[in-house]
């Protein structure tokens, strides 16, 4: 017997629910535990009152620093700390109302750019100063310092929780950055591969364009910001390898990326100039795209690492005569490609031959 439409429904919705639930339910078990620690940690050290600033300023700061490096973290926990306390110190003098929050924010924001605070220490200090207002008028008869250690304990509680309790997965964002790096280079260079055997040199510039746009500083940043967060996490020190792997290895990526762009740009001008196709380019510009994807797949799985290998001898061999440019950047590359797979398996100083040996073997 077929169940009754309404349950469907609701079978509908609950899936989909916890569909978009799913990703999120880590951050906001984090965010609670945050909230709910700063408000302890602030009964024990201020036994008067209710201290529910800790707990906005440890939501504010793990929210907005979540994934940031350790020095944008700590801007926003100053400025949360500098909103609360400007504004605690002069809604005694001015008092609390829609004008006084204008007043209060430009005071707030200014002596944050005063103290040299960049626009996250700015943005939060003017936040903050409006909670006071808006959530605490009660706070206008007197000042008080409460409100500014509440502050200070609301970012140390974020912090703590999130490097010590909860730290983020530096390796994550790191193959993710890495991955839509290989995507988009190994895309590339079958686009121009389809371009230059169907001698088109509109297809052959849209490759190129496809190139330039591809950001290795992106990826770099990603390292960067993951071994900040290795550093200062205890549970995650153990990713450092795999991050030194990561920066090592793409190292040869970004040359193989440069000189992929070269390769692109010669050959839409020789698409351009009618001048004849070298035997051999388009397959050899395909095996360099498919020693990318085997590459790409290498970080996980360890043998993929003879696929790329071979992708790229392939296509250093298809390339023939070194002479024509073209074909020696597809010799480069390809030269880029198997260093890159070397490192990610073998330290740097553990590899034999050097770049220029390897252009002789290939």
């Amino acid at each position: 017997m077929p169940r009754p439409r309404p349950y469907r429904l609701l079978k509908v919705v609950a899936v989909r629910i916890i569909s978009r639930l799913r990703g999120r339910l880590w951050p906001i078990l984090q965010t609670a535990v945050a909230a709910t620690a700063a408000w302890y940690v602030a009964v024990l050290v201020l036994p008067d009152g209710r201290p529910s600033f800790a707990s906005i300023a440890a939501v504010i700061c793990l929210g907005a620093s979540h994934g940031q490096r350790g020095s944008k973290a700590l801007q926003l926990v100053a400025g949360v700390v500098l909103g609360i306390s400007v504004a605690s110190l002069l809604v005694s003098l001015v008092g609390a109302g829609p004008a006084q929050i204008g007043l209060l924010v430009v005071l707030a924001m200014g002596a944050a750019v005063l103290l040299g605070g960049g626009e996250l220490l700015t943005g939060e200090a003017a936040v903050s100063a409006i909670l006071i207002v808006s959530l605490d008028p009660g706070s206008s008869d007197h000042f008080t310092l409460n409100r500014i250690l509440e502050g200070m304990i609301g970012g140390t509680v974020a912090l703590g929780v999130s490097s010590l309790l909860f730290p983020a997965n530096p390796v994550l964002a790191v193959s993710r950055a890495a991955q839509a790096l290989f995507s988009g280079l190994g895309s590339a260079l079958e686009r121009l591969a389809a371009a230059v055997e169907a001698d088109d040199a509109a297809e052959a510039h849209e490759a190129l364009e496809v190139l330039r746009a591809l950001d290795y500083a992106a990826f770099s940043e990603a390292v960067t910001l993951g071994r900040e967060n290795a550093r200062v996490s205890p549970r995650r020190r153990t990713v450092t390898a795999e991050l030194d792997r990561y920066g090592t290895s793409f190292a040869q990526v970004d040359y193989a990326l440069r000189d992929a762009r070269v390769l692109a740009r010669v050959a839409t001008r020789g698409l351009r100039s009618g001048a004849p196709v070298p035997e051999g380019l388009s397959e050899a510009v395909r095996e360099l795209a498919r020693s990318v994807w085997s590459l790409a797949a290498a970080y996980e799985v360890a043998d993929e690492v003879v696929s790329a290998h071979a992708h790229a001898l392939r296509a250093a061999s298809l390339a023939g005569d070194t002479s024509l440019e073209v074909m020696g950047q597809v010799r480069s590359i390809a030269v880029d490609l198997r260093r890159a797979a070397d490192l990610v398996v073998t330290p740097a100083d553990e590899l034999g031959a050097p770049t220029e040996e390897l252009l002789v073997l290939a």
